[in-house]
């Protein structure tokens, strides 16, 4: 704390005293898990209750008499909390573990009327995106006429309202619900309310009112869209630990089984941070979660049953996991040098996982995902897909890779299992930012003025009336390259002052770096002895840092789904204070209409009653409107000028384009000085290499 004030003491940093109690993200524990606000018009229940009557008025109010969007919950709703060493011997023991007393917990089941207003306070939409014939709903044509769309039914599954309610209802195990206790979840998020019942509740529970087909169905796909910091991984890990603990006790060649779950995500820092997760939620439960890492390979079936072979002993490196979480890239090579083993290894795989699944099945990474996915040869396997963004061509990607797989797998399999429900959650708008985050857009005309624009919020003299929160660090800055990161690096290297610890405070994360060198820099961020930290897209998917108070996007997004993800980093779990500010100059504006159109969404859910403060209409309006193909093309390359193409091809406006506060005229003048002293050099050189002519020239006085 007192280096902070030190920097802001020596950075100019003087508030008022309404300014100085602004709250941010860094300043302590959420108030609230949820992520979206309160809709107070939510339909109740027609059924009157009377004074002293214990009957249900609505499922908030009665399971629990949990307060979910006030201050602080009933102390009293919370379920009493087991003794760590209570069971410890009969921990193995499933049924003893799914023994749970009906004094601790008593769990009502509510009416169908409560089910569908709490669902719809929480705005939670549940769709069955592949039900037969007879379940669809009426056909209707599209808007050209020709096609025929059909309606998809909505589902009301039953939302978690306390995790305390979790061991009886879904026959959680005491280890890990206790694991949850010692993690501090009491209440979840939206996305764990509709997640955790539709993965872990028989899937005939929420699909008895549209058929009895589905209750031969032991497992679901889910396709889950939920905005960012909204508690995803805890939403699938939970999952995956249960089913992988019960297979274990159920099934008696379990332990035999070399892989049980896979998780992909597209980086190193998003499988480093599920590992770290996942490790904690299975702690004392024996399930080995472990990540993917260069040079690791899976044991076969003989090393798994305790045979191997005598003359590879003691050279084997092969590893026997649970859950194996990794990137596709890896994965997929490893797969592709081990042709034979691998198969075998992966035959009982029974859960697939694609966290930020819209980047995993992108042209990007879709082939090594896809190779990943077509090698899953176990007919019961249970595909989860998760992001915050995602668009309508993913979702038919994923669904039609679903039924790709399967006709494969019923063509080589006779016994082939019945079509699993296709299940579609969306917590909010789909690809919508937090509206807890305040948005700025800063026109700053040049390249010179993002660079100025920076430094007056590193270093703001005053404050002027009605801008907003200010921008305390820890912060990110964003660019589109890994050029540019490095040249905003250098250039800001010295702006912080040497009393509050100067160039150890601003750090560089980018691709280019060793894994050691990310490894350190992520740590010195979550320690938080780095205060500005500056990279490209590589920490914009899925990184959580909860202390995180504000994002600056130096260069703007290429596509409005990096924007909701960038400003995503902020404002996590629920936390108010984020600022999201995006810089951007002259060149930028025909590509910011993306942007813009996410900021006015943002700020139409947060409901400011302020017009002033939002993003003005004029602007909206005045933007130009991008064609599909400009879009594909920005997203692809971004912005030319500012990538290695572009200097090529425009050496002016890549000029431009160049990060440094310098005036051009001052560069010239320091290119002409450097030139003139290179070209010295060389003169210099060239006379002391010439040969001496030999005779009398070197005594000669001149003609007469």
């Amino acid at each position: 704390m007192d280096t902070l004030k030190l920097l802001s003491r020596s950075t100019g940093l003087r508030k008022s005293r309404q300014q100085a109690q602004h709250t941010t993200p860094s300043s302590g524990q959420p108030t609230q898990p949820q992520v979206l606000r309160r809709v107070d018009n939510v339909a109740k229940s027609s059924k009157k209750r009377k004074r002293g009557d214990h009957g249900l008025s609505s499922l908030d109010d009665g399971l629990g008499g949990l307060d979910f969007f006030g201050d602080a919950a009933n102390a009293s709703s919370k379920p009493a909390k087991s003794s760590k060493n209570d069971g410890a011997e009969d921990e193995d023991n499933l049924e003893q573990d799914q023994t749970v007393s009906s004094v601790e917990y008593v769990v009502q089941t509510p009416t169908d009327e409560e089910v569908r207003a709490t669902l719809k306070q929480h705005k939670l939409k549940v769709t069955w995106l592949n039900p037969a014939t007879s379940q669809a709903g009426p056909k209707r044509k599209g808007k050209n006429g020709s096609n025929v769309k059909v309606d998809k039914p909505a589902l009301y599954p039953h939302p978690l309202v306390s995790f305390g309610d979790m061991r009886q209802r879904f026959n959680l195990s005491s280890r890990l619900a206790g694991n949850l206790d010692d993690q501090g979840y009491t209440a979840p998020t939206e996305v764990q309310m509709g997640a955790l019942p539709l993965l872990l509740d028989a899937p005939d529970r929420y699909l008895d009112s549209h058929g009895d087909d589905s209750k031969s169905v032991g497992n679901i796909n889910l396709l889950t869209v939920a905005p960012t910091g909204s508690g995803k991984t805890l939403a699938f890990m939970i999952p995956l630990l249960h089913r992988v603990q019960t297979r274990r006790h159920s099934d008696e060649d379990a332990h035999k089984t070399i892989v049980s779950a896979i998780v992909l995500a597209p980086t190193k820092e998003l499988v480093s941070q599920i590992t770290n997760e996942g490790r904690k939620l299975a702690k004392g439960t024996g399930i080995k979660v472990t990540q993917m890492r260069r040079g690791m390979r899976l044991a076969t079936s003989q090393a798994a049953n305790g045979t191997t072979d005598p003359a590879t002993e003691g050279q084997d490196l092969s590893v026997k996991v649970d859950v194996l979480i990794s990137t596709p890239g890896l994965l997929h090579s490893m797969l592709g040098e081990e042709q034979s083993s691998a198969n075998d290894s992966l035959c009982n795989v029974r859960d697939l996982v694609l966290d930020e699944a819209d980047v995993l099945l992108d042209p990007l990474f879709r082939e090594q995902t896809l190779g990943v996915w077509n090698r899953l040869s176990n007919s019961k396997l249970s595909v989860s897909l998760w992001s915050a963004t995602m668009g309508s061509n993913i979702e038919e990607l994923a669904a039609s890779t679903i039924r790709d797989w399967r006709s494969n797998l019923s063509s080589s399999n006779a016994e082939a299992e019945p079509e699993a429900p296709f299940i579609r959650l969306v917590v909010g708008l789909k690809d919508s930012a937090v509206p807890n985050v305040e948005h700025r857009l800063v026109y700053a005309a040049t390249e010179q003025g993002k660079l100025m624009g920076l430094r007056q919020l590193l270093h703001p003299a005053s404050t002027p009336q009605g801008s907003g929160a200010p921008l305390l660090p820890p912060f990110l800055i964003f660019t589109q390259t890994i050029e540019r990161a490095v040249a905003l690096h250098s250039e800001l290297l010295y702006d912080i002052p040497a009393e509050a610890g100067g160039i150890s405070r601003i750090a560089v994360l980018h691709a280019d770096l060793s894994d050691t060198a990310r490894d350190s820099v992520m740590t010195r961020f979550r320690k938080g002895e780095i205060w500005v930290l500056i990279t490209t897209d590589l920490l914009s998917r899925g990184v959580d840092f909860r202390g995180v108070n504000g994002v600056v996007n130096y260069d703007i997004p290429t596509s409005s789904a990096a924007y909701v993800h960038r400003v995503g980093r902020t404002g996590r779990a629920g936390r108010k204070g984020g600022v999201a500010v995006t810089l951007y100059s002259k060149e930028d504006i025909p590509y910011l209409k993306h942007v813009a159109n996410v900021v006015a969404m943002a700020q139409r859910q947060e409901g400011s009653s302020n017009k002033d403060s939002g993003l003005q209409q004029w602007l909206l309006d005045a933007l130009p409107k991008l064609s599909k193909q400009e879009k594909q093309k920005l997203k692809k390359r971004g912005i030319e000028s500012r990538t290695t193409r572009g200097k090529d091809d425009d050496p002016k406006a890549a000029r431009r384009t160049r990060i440094s506060s310098k005036p051009g005229f001052v560069r010239q003048a320091e290119n002409n000085r450097k030139g003139a002293v290179i070209g010295s050099q060389r003169r210099a050189q060239a006379e002391a290499e010439a040969p001496s002519e030999a005779g009398d020239d070197s005594d000669f006085a001149g003609f007469d």
